[in-house]
């Protein structure tokens, strides 16, 4: 996350309280937007795990 409270954070690790507050509020314009939408789609969904085990082959931003 570039900004605010969760700056720093991996999309997918941020709250999923937060992802939905998002949701509710709408989601920014670009590509943060698309990819807070895809995380939205992802915990939603009980799909996080696909990411978590991909982060974990890939521990440093890539």
């Amino acid at each position: 996350m570039p900004f605010g409270k969760y700056e720093g954070y991996y999309l997918i690790d941020l709250p999923e309280y937060y992802v939905v507050w998002y949701s509710n509020k709408g989601f920014p314009k670009g590509q943060l937007g698309e990819q807070l939408q895809l995380v939205y789609e992802l915990k939603l969904n009980g799909l996080e795990a696909l990411v978590r085990n991909i982060k974990k082959q890939y521990p440093k931003p890539i």
